[in-house]
């Protein structure tokens, strides 16, 4: 929404006072065994920070201090900038400064107190360096500056880091730090993410100081609107905002990879080199919207910086960090990071920005949680118990790793054999009208209708909760592979444990009817029934879409010759479970997962503009000629597990 639509937040020297007191209390109660040589913390409220085009940012700016003075010596700086109201940081904020840091709470261009419009990722490298350099050059402050922020908070730390302050000298890129938004995030190879809509629609409401807008946007339900897609602009409720409309637009209509996608505010890949070179860390987990960020950038900066460059992927949602479960599953106690918001954020800034050896500098380059090898029960919470354990290396994939197709027959086995010529191919009917609900997976931003995460693949009926109900799930509820448009392919029950860990590529041979369809994977843990899940448990691990017309490059669009076999290639996010003994891995092949993604029309009209659908007669192709298979990343048995 628009500056002057955006909640405004004025706070006087009293309100000041009163917020540091509450904030100091809340503190210090979580962490008063925190030792400390600045108890006390002053803050300077909306310091309206200039950007190059003149436009100032609305800036908290907190000080350690003792005795009601901010001490003397100059210290570094801890800056972390959001869409979200830098209002709600000083528990965080006064953590640092008590540990001897300064720190900065930043309003994005465009959001609550600072000046200028808003447009998603827009004008955030720019605003980012500028940020740093100025608050660089304050007399308190020694010239070290550090990075922190998760999601968005981290988009715009890459961003910043892209144009190489000189001031920046660690950044700590939380689930966020988008590699290339036009294959995953904004876009997925074609198809576009559906988040943008959800949580474009979730901030107007909760920004507006407009009754009526608010209203709007309370009787206005975003299951109903996700009905009429592709929206209609000047015709729906984000017309209310003009520039959130505008880059909604943007986003949905620009589909080849053009300039638009490769400018920094949703793009990496494309500026790695010119990145700063500084020591980094990116996070995020297997359930997360931009796990394939992390892993990608990890890879990419790794190959071109001397500074460490480090990844952490744990079997967490989209910033659950101290979390041990995830929708209907438990990991156990092990794949949680404790106090990670804290105490692992405060070693990692004190190794790097005041050269603390603790231990920071010798960690290893890569750290995972693999999933799996727990023993299937359910728990107190009716969760299934999956367990898991880390593992740490040098390098993404494993340098161990062997890559391994099991081919798609013809009649749904899943096996390393190759297929024979007489296997015949798998037909079935695609209807946008009915598309495969969502249920989990790697997401963000996703509420109120569906949610990320790991679930048995049946379907609930949605009430308004995505924890307990899908929505676009019909009666009678029954798992997804009873679909007529879910093909499954199956290995035998496993003989013994197959560790996968690293890149999953799925290379489809397949054909249509129509010029144009998507086709979508997904990668399955099968358990076994038992005394308590007696249909046993279909445990998503990842997934991914490729939009046919795209299937040669992203930068131009090919439509299909109906009838003729092209190959597919789907590169799902990588993940990393053990499939256990008496298990079956399983990869489904459909050509929807909504509402993760839009739905194809199979028209072939323009993306993001069709006013028709026409149904779609899609055949997977599995003969020697034409084969269909997964690569595997398998880690042999002998690989020591910590």
């Amino acid at each position: 929404m628009t500056s002057q639509q955006s909640v405004r937040v004025r706070c006087s020297f009293r309100m000041v006072l009163t917020f540091l007191a509450i904030a100091s209390m809340d503190l210090m109660a979580v962490h008063d065994d925190e030792p400390s040589n600045y108890p006390e913390v002053i803050l300077e409220k909306n310091v309206m920070v200039p950007m190059r085009d003149g436009v100032r940012l609305a800036t908290d700016i907190y000080r350690p201090a003792v005795n009601g003075r901010p001490v003397e010596e100059k210290l570094p700086m801890i800056l972390h900038r959001t869409p979200y109201n830098k209002n709600g940081a000083g528990r965080t904020a006064e953590f640092f400064c008590r540990q001897g840091y300064l720190v900065a709470f930043q309003d994005c261009r465009g959001r609550y107190a600072s000046e200028g419009v808003f447009t998603k990722y827009v004008n955030k490298p720019e605003d980012g360096y500028d940020a740093v350099e100025w608050l660089a050059g304050l007399p308190y402050c020694n010239g070290d500056i550090g990075m922190r922020g998760g999601s968005y908070g981290a988009h715009v730390q890459a961003g910043a880091a892209k144009l190489n302050p000189p001031h920046l000298k660690t950044i700590v890129v939380k689930v966020g730090g988008t590699s290339n938004g036009w294959d995953h995030a904004i876009r997925n190879n074609g198809a576009f993410a559906l988040k943008q809509l959800t949580w474009a629609f979730s901030n107007i409401r909760k920004e507006t100081d407009d009754p009526v807008i608010k209203e709007l946007f309370t009787r206005e339900k975003i299951g109903d609107w996700f009905q009429t897609l592709p929206l209609k602009r000047g015709r729906n409720p984000l017309a209310v905002s003009p520039n959130f409309e505008d880059y909604i637009f943007e986003m949905m209509t620009r589909t080849d990879y053009d300039d638009y996608w490769k400018q920094m505010g949703v793009n990496w890949v494309e500026y790695y080199e010119q990145t700063s070179d500084i020591p980094m860390i990116h996070c995020s987990g297997w359930y997360d919207n931009y796990c394939g960020s992390a892993i990608d950038n990890f890879v990419g900066l790794s190959k071109v910086k001397k500074s460490p460059v480090r990844l952490l992927m744990g079997p967490w949602i989209h910033g659950s960090f101290e979390d041990t479960a995830s929708g209907d599953v438990e990991f156990g106690p092990a794949a949680a990071i404790s106090n990670y918001e804290y105490d692992w954020h405060l070693q990692w800034y004190d190794h790097f920005l005041k050269g603390k050896q603790n231990g920071v500098g010798e960690e290893p380059t890569v750290k995972l949680f693999v999933m799996g090898t727990g023993d299937g029960h359910k728990d107190k919470n009716g969760r299934l118990f999956h367990g898991g354990f880390w593992r740490t290396a040098d390098q993404w994939p494993l340098p161990e790793t062997e890559f391994t197709r099991y081919y798609f027959h013809g009649n749904g086995l899943l096996s390393p054999e190759d297929p024979k010529k007489d296997k015949p191919p798998i037909t079935y009917t695609f209807d946008p009208t009915d598309p495969v609900p969502t249920i989990g997976g790697s997401m963000a931003a996703s509420w109120p209708l569906w949610t990320g995460g790991v679930f048995d693949q049946r379907e609930r009926e949605y009430t308004g909760d995505p924890q307990k109900g899908f929505y676009g799930s019909k009666p009678p509820y029954l798992p997804l592979k009873s679909r007529h448009d879910v093909v499954v392919y199956q290995t035998e029950p496993l003989k013994e444990d197959v560790e996968v860990v690293g890149p999953i590529v799925v290379t489809l041979h397949a054909s249509s009817n129509r010029v144009d369809t998507d086709f979508t994977t997904k990668l399955i843990d099968v358990y076994p029934p038992s005394a308590d899940f007696p249909s046993g448990f279909e445990m998503n691990l990842t997934d991914g879409i490729l939009r046919a017309r795209y299937r040669n490059s992203p930068e131009k669009q090919e439509l299909m010759e109906p009838g003729t076999i092209y190959q597919f290639t789907i590169k799902p996010f990588g993940t990393a479970n053990v499939f256990k003994k008496g298990h079956r891995i399983r990869v489904d092949i459909s050509s929807s997962n909504f509402p993760r993604f839009d739905v194809n029309p199979n028209t072939g009209e323009p993306l993001g503009l069709n006013r028709r659908t026409v149904t779609a007669e899609n055949t997977i192709h599995h003969e020697t000629t034409h084969p269909s298979y997964v690569v595997l990343p398998i880690i042999p048995t002998s690989r020591k597990r910590l």
